[in-house]
């Protein structure tokens, strides 16, 4: 592999929470043996259950918190001491951009464009500059024409654009979207996957989407699965999503289509296990019934 390939790397990685509640001084594990690592302009998806321990990961990720065990590395440096200096971590912060569940939480301005501008403007670009990437991270996310609005009278699906557009002004070479779409509705989150599509395969940005929707995990190159702080399943979509058993017992589903095929195939009835977008399993649902394995 060419060096620089790899811009995310953890061996053995873990998080553990002190409890602050009744039993006070507990430690409650969160993630514990995480190895992975993620290519440059690489769309990844963590998939898991509220509690499975990937938000502790994307935090990790974005130094909000320090590993309590194993090792981190961000485009070769390694962030695990805990002792990096201000200007190291801002640096690694200007590489790890991260999109929250809730976009009020990022939002800092009264106007939209100069919310866009905050981050620029505090890395020290001239202002030429600050102007040119607002305006281009504003038509990135579809969200010109809004340039002057105050960002509380907006959708929460424009909320979220400005939010994205905000982190693509400081032009990280990741994005991590921790949970982005869990307050949108339908139209807000097939809006925001094309952002993220967008962002990987025009942008050449790294994507990491944190999510528990099996049909959002399906439109990555790579889903990683958590569950109770540890990876139990990586792989592509298909070679993921074919493994419905496993899922089941972790209390997870595979996207509906194959969700179907997998009950098909359990009355002993062979399927194409590979089929997962809804195209496929029609098709492999078509097929079976026109040879009559099935009925109507």
């Amino acid at each position: 592999m060419m060096k620089n390939d790899i811009i995310i790397r953890a061996e053995g990685l873990g998080y553990t929470y002190l409890d602050e509640g009744e039993r006070r001084g507990d430690e409650i594990p969160a993630l514990s043996g995480v190895t992975l690592s993620v290519r440059r302009g690489e769309y990844l998806a963590v998939l898991g259950h509220n509690g499975s321990g990937k938000s502790t990961l994307a935090k990790l990720l974005n130094l909000i918190l320090t590993p309590t065990e194993g090792k981190l590395y961000i485009d070769g440096v390694d962030v695990s001491s805990g002792e990096l200096s201000e200007d190291e971590v801002f640096s690694i912060r200007k590489k790890v951009g991260m999109v929250f569940q809730n976009p009020d939480n990022q939002l800092v301005a009264t106007v939209v464009e100069e919310d866009v501008a905050f981050g620029p403007e505090n890395l020290g670009l001239p202002r030429e500059e600050i102007r040119a990437r607002v305006d281009g991270a504003l038509s990135l996310v579809g969200m010109t024409e809004y340039a002057r609005h105050a960002p509380h009278k907006l959708s929460g699906g424009q909320k979220q654009r400005v939010a994205i557009a905000g982190i693509i002004a400081m032009r990280p070479e990741v994005i991590i979207f921790d949970e982005s779409t869990a307050m949108l509705d339908p139209l807000g989150r097939r809006d925001l996957l094309d952002i993220m599509d967008r962002l990987c395969r025009d942008e050449g940005i790294t994507v990491i989407n944190i999510t528990h929707y099996m049909d959002e995990a399906a439109l990555a190159d790579r889903v990683i699965v958590i569950n109770d702080g540890e990876t139990v399943l990586d792989g592509t979509p298909k070679e993921v999503f074919s493994e419905v058993d496993r899922l089941h017992a972790i209390g997870l589903e595979a996207p509906q289509g194959r969700e179907i095929l997998h009950l098909i195939g359990g009355r002993g009835i062979k399927v194409d296990k590979a089929a997962l977008t809804e195209e496929e399993c029609i098709a492999v649902l078509y097929e079976l019934i026109s040879r009559g394995n099935i009925n109507e």
